[in-house]
């Protein structure tokens, strides 16, 4: 079955929905404002060396200088020594650093509250399948693949694979017990040119420059999205559809034919009814087919997943009725973890089926649904409950924690979109109506919190959206509207 990937871009924030089948089966979204440092290189300039804490402080051409400890210096550590020689203490900084100094450095933890970022000197890159090290020689495999036998394999498959001059070091993640050698060959071939590119940089470019930033969503789509079953990348900005084109050619050359830039007058999720998806997949209640539902329920410790009958009554009998909206919901929960990104501990309560072998029929269905999962899970039998217990893997933060936030009319119980959610809501809708309309201006309606997001950490983008539809934007407050509600009104 053929899957189309869509990228929508605005300044604020990228979204990238997976289609398949007409439905929308994941769903990732990367905000500006949040991305993070962790990860980015450096070209790094000495500040000044502190022998009595073992420091320095780097200036890498942040607000405040970053903080790196001798622990962290890769040529302060004893690299001949033994593994079990935990005693052997590192070069005095002051005997391998001095102010001034130019050198390469990476992120390893981002700033916090008046601490500046914490670096490295030991770079490590990350890609789909491997982790590479170039200043060690080392292979190493994930501590999650646990058999010997497995760990062997891998570290033989990737040795062969290895290009003659290589004289890094490469750590085998997870995702590489089930790849191919064309992927993982193609994996390292990306991490050796990225490296090529670091190094390149830091040679030729002053210091306090950025070598190289963890890639965006929209280049982790070309590098761990598509596979042999995607039709189609389509991607809603001219501008960034050309930078993928640059990226895609330099790494992962065989995209390229299915990236496309879509020029429809129609928003590109609007037409594939993914915002009225991302609405349904805030809610508890998710609707089958059938007429029966679900009700999820996450929580702090772990997500809860009721299956219920509702309306369906289509079964020769109660038995059967049961079995048939039993199938149907091991599709639908298997879609909805994927599409809320739902991690951790999950309970699945099906609807009691007194049959073993529709319990069984309804596990294998499970499973099968979730064999698409790109993310590792693990699914148990049924308990002596009636529960189905399984884990996913948490990789990053749900849907619901991206984009809502506790709600303060209930203390906590319940949840509403954030007030910069609801400003890229209407930025959005503004854009919609501009394509429809010519009024003299647009009013937007909108409650106080909304309001003063987009007069103070939202002005930049209302701006430049006016500009764009070329018409004026006004606000107004409306002290009766709740952080979700707002009108706009054509002038």
């Amino acid at each position: 079955m053929n899957e189309d990937i869509l990228i929508n871009i605005t300044p604020q924030e990228t979204r990238v929905a997976l289609i398949l089948q007409g439905a929308v089966q994941e769903l990732h979204i990367e905000r500006t404002l949040t991305r993070g440092l962790a990860g980015n290189v450096y070209s790094g300039k000495v500040v000044r060396v502190l022998p009595g804490m073992q420091s320095a402080f780097i200036d890498i051409g942040l607000e405040r200088a970053a903080f790196l400890h001798v622990a962290d210096i890769w040529e302060a550590r004893p690299h001949d020594a033994p593994a079990s020689s935990a005693s052997v203490v590192p070069t005095p900084i002051e005997k391998i650093l001095f102010d001034g100094q130019v050198l390469t450095v990476q992120v390893i933890k981002d700033p916090i509250g008046t601490k500046g970022a914490r670096l490295s000197t030991q770079i490590s890159i990350a890609g789909r399948m491997l982790v590479y090290l170039p200043q060690d020689n080392h292979i190493g495999i994930s501590q999650k693949i646990e058999k010997e036998s497995e760990r062997e394999a891998l570290r033989t498959r990737l040795q062969k694979l290895l290009p003659a001059d290589e004289k890094g070091g490469y750590i085998v993640r997870t995702q590489a017990e089930d790849a191919s050698d064309a992927d993982i060959a193609a994996d390292v071939e990306y991490l050796r040119k990225t490296w090529g590119a670091i190094t390149h940089g830091a040679r030729t470019l002053p210091a306090t420059t950025l070598l190289h930033q963890d890639l965006s969503l929209a280049q982790r789509v070309l590098r761990d999205f598509v596979h042999e079953h995607t039709a189609t990348i389509q991607v809603d900005s001219r501008e960034n559809h050309l930078m993928l084109q640059e990226f895609g050619q330099a790494y992962t050359p065989g995209v390229l034919p299915r990236l496309q830039h879509y020029t429809g007058e129609r928003p590109l999720f609007d037409l594939y009814g993914v915002e009225e998806e991302i609405l349904r997949a805030l809610g508890r209640r998710v609707d089958l087919k059938s007429g029966g539902y679900l009700i999820v329920d996450q929580t702090e410790a772990m997500t809860t997943i009721d299956v219920n009958t509702g309306g369906f009554v289509g079964g020769r009998n109660f038995a059967d009725t049961i079995f048939k909206t039993n199938l149907e919901a091991a599709h639908a929960i298997a879609r909805q973890l994927r599409l809320r990104n739902l991690g951790g501990i999950i309970i699945l309560d099906f609807i009691d089926m007194d049959n073993t072998e529709h319990r069984a029929a309804v596990l294998s269905e499970l499973k099968k649904a979730l064999a698409r999962d790109r993310t590792k899970v693990s699914v148990s039998n049924f308990s002596a409950l009636g529960l189905v217990e399984m884990t996913r893997k948490r990789t990053r933060e749900s849907l619901a924690h991206i984009l809502c936030e506790p709600c303060p009319a209930c203390s906590g119980k319940g949840q509403v979109k954030t007030s910069r959610t609801i400003c890229y809501e209407i930025l959005r809708e503004l854009l919609r109506e501009a394509k429809q309309f010519n009024p003299r201006e647009f009013r937007i309606l909108a409650s106080q919190e909304v309001v003063d997001m987009f007069l103070e950490e939202e002005s930049q983008h209302l701006a430049m959206l006016g500009d764009f539809i070329g018409k004026k934007i006004s606000l107004q407050v409306e002290t009766a509207y709740h952080q979700e509600q707002y009108d706009i009104i054509l002038m």
